[in-house]
C-alpha cells in the first residue's frame, strides 16, 4: 500500500517491502483472492517481529518470535487463509496465536476471530499487540488449542498454526456445518497442510502441500517438542 509522499522514510521502505511480497512471493506463486492479497498488503508484519527483524519481516521466510516458537512465512499464511476461504460473516477459531500476524491477517477478513495460545507470555504481548493496532474483533485465550474453544463453537473456520500428528477431535465437533479446518498434519520430518470440509456429520478431507511447522502440543497432540 503506498504511503503520502511525506511519510516516515522507514516506513515508505517497508510499506514497497510489503508490496514486493505481495506481487513476488503471493500473486506468482498462485495466491489469487482479492480479499486475502488486500489482507497481506495491509497488515504490517514488521510490527509483529522484534525490531531488529523488522526489514527481514517481507522476505520469504519464517521468523523467529522467541520461546520456541515462529512466524510463518508470507506464502504459507497466505495459502492457508486462502485455503480457509474466510466469509466476512464468519467466527474463525484460530490455533496458536504467537505473535498474532495470522490473526490480524485473519481480522480484516472475518467478522470474530477467537485465538487460542498455550504460552502465556505470547498471548499476553500478542493481545497487546493486536490492540495497540486497532484489531478490535478478535479474543486471545491462553489454552490447550488442541482441545478447542467450546464456549464460542461452532465455527465458521479453523486455522491451527502448529502440526498435530492426526487431526484433534475436538476440532472436527467445534466445526460448523459447511465449515473449513486448515492445519499441518504429520510427523516430525513429513507434514501436509490438511483442508476439512464438514458436510453434515461426514468430514471431506484434502492432503495438500508439504510443510515444516513447530509442533502442536497438547491432550489432543504432541505431548512435548521436537
Amino acid at each position: 500500500m503506498g504511503l503520502p509522499p511525506d511519510a516516515d522514510p522507514e516506513e515508505q521502505r517497508l510499506a514497497e517491502a510489503r508490496e514486493r511480497m505481495v506481487t513476488q512471493q503471493l500473486i506468482s506463486r498462485g495466491i489469487n483472492d482479492a480479499r486475502v492479497l488486500e489482507a497481506m498488503r495491509t497488515v504490517p508484519r514488521h510490527r509483529f517481529v522484534s525490531p531488529d527483524l523488522r526489514f527481514a519481516a517481507y522476505t520469504d521466510n519464517p521468523l523467529s518470535i522467541g520461546l520456541g516458537q515462529t512466524i510463518s512465512q508470507p506464502f504459507i499464511v497466505a495459502l492457508m487463509t486462502q485455503l480457509l476461504a474466510p466469509q466476512p460473516a464468519d467466527r474463525v477459531l484460530e490455533i496458536g496465536v504467537g505473535s498474532g500476524y495470522q490473526t490480524a491477517v485473519l481480522s480484516g477478513l472475518v467478522k470474530e476471530v477467537i485465538g487460542i495460545e498455550r504460552v502465556p507470555e505470547l498471548a499476553r504481548e500478542a493481545g497487546e499487540r493486536l490492540r495497540a493496532l486497532g484489531y478490535t474483533n478478535v479474543k486471545v485465550i491462553v489454552g490447550d488449542g488442541t482441545e478447542g474453544y467450546p464456549p464460542c463453537a461452532p465455527y465458521d473456520g479453523i486455522l491451527a498454526a502448529a502440526a498435530a500428528p492426526t487431526i484433534p477431535e475436538p476440532l472436527l465437533q467445534q466445526l460448523a456445518d459447511g465449515g473449513r479446518l486448515v492445519l499441518p498434519v504429520g510427523s516430525v520430518d513429513e507434514q501436509l497442510i490438511e483442508l476439512v470440509r464438514r458436510r453434515g456429520g461426514s468430514f471431506h478431507i484434502e492432503r495438500l502441500t508439504p510443510v515444516r511447522f513447530v509442533p502442536l502440543i497438547g491432550k489432543y497432540g504432541f505431548k512435548r517438542g521436537w
